[in-house]
Formats: C-alpha cells, sequence, structure tokens
C-alpha cells in the first residue's frame, strides 16, 4: 500500500509517521507501518482489525476485542531505557571498571522515580484487578489524546466513572484550609511536608479528559480519586475528599468503588469500551 486514502467518519488509511499501538489488539506498529488512523480520536488500528471491524459492522460493539492495557507500562518502559541508556554511557567511558562503577552506584533520582512510579500503578493496578468483572471494569495507563501525558487507571463501575492516580510517597496526607473570614479559602493538599495540590488539579483536568471521551451523550458521573501507596495512614479514618478529588489508599478506593450506583453490566460495559476506543493505550 502507497500513500493516503480516506475511509470517511474522520479516518483514513496511511503509513505511520510515527511508531503507534492499535487500540484494539494492543500490537506494537512501527513508523512506517499501513495502519488506519482516526483523526476523531486520535487513535490507530493495524488493518487486521480494521478488517475484522469492517467484516462484524453489523454485529454488537461490545463483541469486538478490548484492550485494557498495563498498569505502569509506560512508566517502566522509560525506566528501562533511562536505566539501559546510563549503563551504555558507563560502560563505553569505562570498558574495564564499568560493570564495578554500576555495582557501586545506583541510578540517579531522576532515573529512579520512574520505577517508584511504575510500582506505584502495579500495586494499585493489581488491586483493581482483583475486584474487575461484569460490574467493574478497568483501563490501565491511558495516553490523553494529544499529549504525552498518561492516565494512571480509568474504572467504570456501578456508580460512574473514575480516573485514579497512583503515588508513592512517604509522609502522612492532609487536607490542610487556609484563609477564611478575611481571605479567600484556598485547600492544600500535604503529604508529610511536601505539597502536593497540583495533583489534586491533574486529577481535576483528568477528569475532564474522560468526560470528552465519553461523548456528549453519556450521561455518567466521573470522578477522581490520589491513592498514595506507602503513605503513613492512620489505623482509623484518614480518607478524605479536597475540592471534588478523594485521597485515599488502594484497599479504601476499592471499597469506594464497590458502592452501588445507577449502571447496570450493559451500561459498564459499553461506557467502558468506549473508553477503551478514545483512550488508547499509553
Amino acid at each position: 500500500m502507497t500513500g493516503e486514502a480516506s475511509l470517511g467518519d474522520g479516518e483514513k488509511r496511511m503509513r505511520l509517521r510515527y511508531a503507534g499501538t492499535c487500540v484494539l489488539c494492543g500490537v506494537a506498529l512501527d513508523r512506517g507501518a499501513a495502519a488506519v488512523y482516526s483523526r476523531i480520536t486520535r487513535t490507530v488500528r493495524c488493518l487486521g482489525c480494521h478488517v475484522a471491524v469492517q467484516a462484524d459492522a453489523q454485529e454488537p460493539l461490545r463483541e469486538l476485542p478490548v484492550v485494557d492495557g498495563a498498569a505502569g507500562a509506560s512508566a517502566r518502559r522509560e525506566f528501562d531505557r533511562r536505566h539501559a541508556a546510563r549503563e551504555q554511557r558507563v560502560r563505553a567511558r569505562a570498558p574495564r571498571i564499568g560493570g564495578l562503577l554500576l555495582a557501586l552506584f545506583e541510578d540517579p533520582q531522576s532515573t529512579r522515580a520512574w520505577d517508584s512510579g511504575a510500582r506505584g500503578e502495579e500495586h494499585v493496578g493489581a488491586a483493581l484487578d482483583a475486584a474487575s468483572g461484569p460490574s467493574f471494569r478497568v483501563l490501565h495507563d491511558r495516553r490523553v489524546p494529544g499529549s504525552r501525558a498518561n492516565i494512571d487507571h480509568v474504572v467504570v463501575c456501578a456508580s460512574g466513572g473514575m480516573v485514579i492516580d497512583a503515588k508513592r510517597y512517604k509522609g502522612r496526607p492532609r487536607h490542610v484550609v487556609e484563609g477564611g473570614f478575611l481571605r479567600p479559602r484556598v485547600d492544600r493538599l500535604l503529604v508529610g511536608t511536601r505539597d502536593c495540590t497540583r495533583l489534586v488539579t491533574a486529577a481535576r483536568g483528568q477528569v475532564e479528559v474522560v468526560r470528552a471521551a465519553l461523548g456528549p451523550d453519556a450521561d455518567v458521573d466521573v470522578t477522581a480519586a490520589l491513592c498514595f501507596v506507602d503513605a503513613d495512614w492512620p489505623l482509623f479514618g484518614g480518607s478524605f475528599v479536597i475540592d471534588g478529588v478523594a485521597v485515599t489508599w488502594s484497599r479504601r478506593l476499592v471499597s469506594l468503588l464497590g458502592r452501588p450506583g445507577p449502571l447496570d453490566a450493559d451500561a459498564i460495559a459499553d461506557l467502558h469500551r468506549r473508553l477503551a476506543t478514545a483512550l488508547a493505550p499509553a
């Protein structure tokens, strides 16, 4: 196949200018590979899945395959890339003692942070996967359309949808309120002495991404949660909500997501598929 061919509905068959991942089957697509690109959802499909979609056009959408993704996959890839690049540099500069230097000195913090982030996402992902079923659907590590950013986890359950940001931070999470009568009220999220308020703002932004992915016809509540792994949670209580974002730990999070709500299994499956199609694996 050469050149590009418009397929209608905002899609075209082309050779990819950048490497990607098929949104349906999850196969890696190299730069230059023939694929179908959607300008609307900014996702790609391999030609095999494109043919299957055309052949099954009269079948219910939920019969098509869905890729749930792997928790922490993009963070793990970035850590592996940085770790391997450092090892290559060290061995090239000091061929005789490179192995010894690598054994004595660990990766820099900027590299280890990716490993820590991946571990946090993997921990929360395992807890979510253990609870998944017809009434509890999970997507991991989804790319924000038009951005290099990602959403760690998206859950669709009876009560609606939730975006989840997993973090491995030390210290006790606290909701601190500043201001009041004479000054505007300011809500801050602290973990130990670390100001993490920006995470609340980012989580609210991810909610809007999911709402846009579901489309204007989806009448469903979408919320957000920050799940802190390894935090110093008290024996009783501790979970709270700040600016509409739940702050909690993995076991408590699963409990919150298990509450009853207006969505049945068919509605959950449909919303899960919409999100899997609109938000490609990162």
